[in-house]
């Protein structure tokens, strides 16, 4: 029996490892499109981004998860619903990127599990009790505290982040469904070609810049011209690649070794290295009013998280930060 709990605790510390290295990765990804922003398109840096995470999926996560047969589905339209939405959520995501600061733009997003929290109750008939809801109301609070709307400081690209959110709560869905059947390499694998598919398409249409000039970082990020990358910037790609996908393994590994309660609130990780990097890498510090926003969504969902362990329910916990972002 010792020697059991023995492995049991082990085995936990190696999920909670697991999800700070995930939590780490993405915030890294989150840096590496921010720091291009100014320079390429952002359908062009996903292309290159889901090109490294095919390669990944294909020779190190699809071998783990016992080869080419787990990428077989029975349900290729569903993987297409939920591709389309993962390349909303990140394509919404890394728009904002190009104005934002980093940290705001991160715990805006973190209102995702509230906002699945709120959908669970619609779409899947969950039972929400009143202390979850207030939570969701606090959260949601925090996000208009971040945002600022009807003042100087806002900004229209802060509704990036929380459309962002929202496409996000609506893959949750079609993960919850998915899940049952289809593996998480097969999941993982078709999200990358979506991107793919979307990236190239979006490039080929207007990847010679006829839409862009108008002055605004957000939209000449989303309709710059395609230029072939400098050395430097083809690394950093790399790296941007790499950390995309090997987060989405790690995270994988986490919620297969653990449950969600014990791993999930480790993805916050993300938030005070978005804090760390925006300083150092952007000169971005946020102030006391964004600082208020940022524990009012963070500290909501972690309440949400332990309370839904507390409940036996894992609705927002179970995969609150996206896999492929």
């Amino acid at each position: 029996m010792q020697a059991r709990s023995s492995v049991a605790a082990n085995t936990g510390i190696v999920a909670v490892l697991c999800a700070t290295g995930a939590a780490i990765s993405f915030s890294l990804n989150d840096v590496g499109v921010k720091f291009l922003s100014g320079d390429y398109a952002l359908h062009q840096i996903v292309l290159g981004r889901s090109i490294i995470g095919v390669i990944f999926t294909l020779f190190v996560f699809v071998p783990f998860a016992g080869g080419l047969a787990t990428l077989k589905t029975r349900r290729p339209m569903l993987h297409l619903a939920r591709g389309l939405a993962v390349v909303c959520a990140n394509l919404i995501f890394l728009a904002g990127l190009a104005t934002l600061p980093l940290a705001d733009a991160v715990a805006v997003f973190f209102v995702s599990p509230l906002i699945i929290t709120g959908l669970s109750v619609i779409m899947l008939g969950e039972k929400v009790g009143p202390r979850r809801w207030a939570a969701v109301f606090v959260g949601l609070a925090g996000v208009v505290v971040v945002m600022r709307p009807g003042t100087s400081a806002f900004t229209p690209a802060a509704v990036f982040p929380l459309l962002s959110a929202v496409f996000y709560a609506l893959l949750h869905m079609a993960t919850r469904r998915l899940g049952r059947t289809d593996s998480a390499a097969a999941m993982a694998f078709y999200v990358q070609m979506t991107f793919m598919l979307v990236s190239i398409a979006t490039g080929l249409t207007i990847g010679d810049g006829k839409l862009s000039g108008g002055g605004d970082p957000t939209v000449e990020f989303l309709t710059r011209a395609w230029i072939w990358p400098h050395p430097n910037d083809l690394l950093l790609i790399l790296g941007i690649g790499l950390a995309s996908a090997f987060g989405g393994f790690l995270i994988g590994m986490a919620y297969k070794l653990a449950e969600a309660a014990t791993v999930a609130p480790f993805e916050y990780v993300a938030m005070p290295c978005s804090i760390l990097w925006g300083v150092l890498v952007f000169g971005d510090w946020p102030d006391p009013v964004a600082w208020l926003g940022i524990v009012m969504i963070i500290g909501s969902g972690i309440f949400v998280i332990f309370r839904e362990h507390q409940t036996g329910q894992e609705i927002a916990a179970e995969r609150p930060m996206p896999r492929n972002r």
